[in-house]
């Protein structure tokens, strides 16, 4: 039989089941009455050794000087690199490449390590290597990371992503974000010294200092925070009298400010405000408070009345004594109301002698 073997082809030639020589590019005759049998595969990418031992393959000078093979540890993985650019992460065992049209390169790279270094891989690369060998810690803006290694911690992280390998060692990460945080503590029911219940809604603006130390504390400072400020808040509401409280809304929250920071060291926290949102009262006490504000409103509004109508009287009198002592001022005040009376009058309708203008003087001025 007549084989034609391809430039980017080889041939395996076998007698009775046994490998006798590497073939290449050329004609070949086979007969199959002296057992002889030829497998023909390409020389491109990974070799396919037709179901023969690779030890028995490599044993032949032509097809070893041709391939590329190299054993992976269990602690490594090899990246495969084609003509010097990455292709491909390889895990298994072993790997066994053609090296005759292309240049195939395995680069081992132990994964026993912590972290991922460039020289080790470069960061356009790092999306090659599988997840469970690999662990991606991301640290926004704002934000800090506490790396933990094994359960032990290993340093703090700033903004940026980071590469750590995940096959030796248990790789895990805490974030803390350092921006200003706010909590609130809302619908807060507390009985005043009058026993009167009331609601209040409280704000909190925290920023957290040191996280390092604070994990060691806690694991939710907002919650300690909302715990302190309530029993604040009930030690203070419990000492006054709802009049007394509603009068002094400001002082409640210099009170909750002023003894919030001093655990500010404890906590790991600054804080930069604490204030009363809302002071909410029960609806009857409500509707009461409601009936004395409208009957103060009424009382002021009756009293500047009153105010307005002394005065007005008092001017009044004021404008009579100056016009019975002075006659040139009552004869003005008679023709500043004749004016007035004149603006509204549609006609005037003047009878008799004399012209319109000594009419109209007779009207304004008496007769002798």
């Amino acid at each position: 039989m007549k084989y034609i073997i391809k430039a980017q082809e080889c041939g395996y030639l076998l007698k009775n089941g046994v490998l006798k020589k590497i073939l290449f590019a050329g004609r070949y005759r086979i007969s199959s009455l002296f057992g002889e049998e030829l497998k023909i595969t390409e020389m491109t990418g990974k070799v396919d050794s037709q179901g023969l031992p690779v030890e028995i393959l490599m044993e032949q000078p032509e097809f070893a000087s041709r391939v590329v093979r190299v054993q992976i540890p269990d602690d490594c993985i090899g990246f495969h690199l084609v003509n010097g650019v990455y292709k491909q992460v390889i895990i298994e065992g072993e790997a066994l490449y053609w090296n005759v049209f292309e240049k195939n390169e395995i680069r081992l790279i132990n994964v026993t390590g912590a972290e991922i270094t460039e020289a080790q891989v470069p960061a356009m690369y790092r999306h090659l290597i599988p997840t469970r060998l690999c662990k991606r810690l991301v640290v926004g803006e704002g934000e800090t990371g506490l790396l933990y290694i094994d359960g032990r911690f290993e340093k703090q992280l700033a903004s940026g992503t980071y590469f750590y390998w995940n096959y030796a060692h248990e790789v895990t990460m805490k974030l803390y974000s350092l921006k200003v945080q706010q909590l609130e503590i809302s619908g807060q029911e507390i009985l005043t010294s009058d026993k009167v219940g009331i609601r209040l809604n409280i704000l909190c603006s925290y920023r957290i200092t040191n996280p390092l130390e604070l994990v060691q504390k806690t694991d939710n400072v907002g919650s300690l925070l909302y715990t302190r400020i309530q029993l604040l808040a009930r030690e203070y509401v419990g000492g006054y009298r709802l009049d007394e409280l509603l009068a002094q809304k400001e002082e409640i929250s210099r009170f909750l400010l002023e003894q919030i920071r001093k655990l500010q060291d404890e906590f790991c926290v600054e804080i930069l405000s604490t204030g009363i949102k809302d002071i909410i009262l029960p609806g009857e006490i409500r509707d009461i408070m409601n009936t004395v504000l409208v009957a103060e409103k009424k009382a002021q509004a009756n009293v500047i009345t009153r105010r307005e109508e002394v005065a007005s009287t008092r001017s009044l009198l004021n404008t009579a004594k100056l016009m019975e002592e002075n006659k040139v001022l009552y004869r003005l005040k008679e023709l500043e109301y004749l004016e007035r009376i004149c603006d509204r009058v549609g006609s005037i309708s003047l009878s008799g002698a004399g012209s319109v203008l000594e009419q109209l003087a007779a009207l304004a001025l008496p007769k002798e």
